[in-house]
């Protein structure tokens, strides 16, 4: 990269092992099923998940969506976080294409949502309410600064779920980063779910596309969800090979990331005016904030560290992301832009 790019793992570049792949895929029409490495793609993505069958989406957004349309029909009602990416960043898909009501509950500092909150959240059955039918998880939770969500914690809410009659999906577009950073398997975040979607164009530096997991029933109706979205691709072994390298070779390297985030983090932390808990980082994100007594803007920062190479975003709070392309010269380099943009 010619660029220090903070601003998400999205911009990820894929590997070169991954471009000679995609340049000798054995394709098919996907559509037909009968493309031998999406096919491929989608049983590895199953068994690590612990899932039945899977699906090979373009993006994590249709991923959620196409389980959502699955799991529920027009007039259904869904629990999820209220700075959930369903919730705030799918453009309102769930709404406008499946007639779904968002019913949304705190998300916690550590990510979570509290179970006596999504007992709290479900309807009683009355003419007057939606049915609710399906509760979303996200793990990890990228607005509260990319938290893990432990495997205790998930089985209790998958287990309060199933209790109330309710399907649960988790938007895992990060999954394998809270398995690394948990130090455990993938499949034990997500054992006891419905659905499962996780990308493989974040940290796992894939160029496009997401997988959903779940039952094989589940899967069928999730391709003709797929299919409705659009999402139905010929030869995708194409971006399927990337994909495989991706499972095969990306997975473990994530703890990398990781740690090139903390030591993003401890640097910020040593530079006035910048508010930060390096504590807080436990994946690849870093969340931070100007102090009050900072004349320079968000906006006024976003051009500075630019002026040294270093991208980022606007935001409150800002939000760096770590990936493949990111090692720790970049990061020294980063603090040094920060602290020079500072000092100014």
């Amino acid at each position: 990269m010619d660029k220090i790019d903070l601003r998400s793992d999205t911009v990820s570049w894929p590997t070169p092992r991954m471009r000679q792949a995609m340049a000798e895929a054995e394709v098919g029409d996907d559509v037909y099923g009968d493309d031998p490495t999406v096919n491929r793609l989608q049983a590895m993505a199953a068994e690590m998940l612990g899932m039945e069958a899977a699906l090979f989406v373009a993006s994590g957004t249709m991923g959620n969506l196409s389980a959502v349309l699955s799991h529920c029909t027009r007039g259904d009602e869904m629990i999820l976080g209220d700075v959930s990416h369903v919730f705030l960043n799918e453009a309102g898909g769930s709404a406008a294409l499946g007639g779904v009501h968002a019913r949304t509950v705190p998300v916690q500092p550590d990510g979570t949502l509290r179970l006596e909150d999504i007992r709290r959240a479900v309807r009683a059955d009355n003419p007057h309410y939606p049915t609710t039918r399906l509760l979303c998880l996200e793990n990890t939770q990228n607005t509260v600064g990319g938290q893990p969500l432990g495997a205790d914690y998930m089985r209790a809410a998958i287990d309060l779920a199933h209790e109330l009659h309710l399907r649960v999906h988790v938007d895992g577009a990060r999954i394998f980063n809270a398995a690394v950073a948990l130090g455990v398997e993938a499949r034990d975040l997500v054992k006891g779910a419905d659905s499962v979607m996780f990308c493989l164009s974040k940290g796992l530096c894939a160029p496009v596309g997401s997988m959903l997991c779940g039952s094989e029933a589940f899967i069928a109706r999730a391709l003709r969800a797929r299919k409705m979205l659009g999402g139905g691709m010929r030869q995708a072994g194409v971006l399927a090979a990337a994909g495989i390298v991706a499972l095969e070779e990306m997975v473990e390297r994530l703890a990398d990331d990781h740690a090139n985030a903390c030591r993003l983090a401890e640097g910020l932390a040593a530079i006035d005016g910048i508010v930060i808990d390096p504590a807080r980082v436990r994946t690849n994100m870093v969340q931070f904030d100007l102090a009050d007594s900072v004349a320079i803007t968000p906006r006024q920062l976003v051009e500075a560290v630019a002026a040294h190479g270093v991208v980022i975003r606007a935001s409150s709070p800002f939000r760096l992301v770590t990936h493949y392309w990111i090692g720790p010269h970049h990061i020294d380099k980063a603090v040094a832009a920060f602290r020079e943009a500072l000092a100014a």
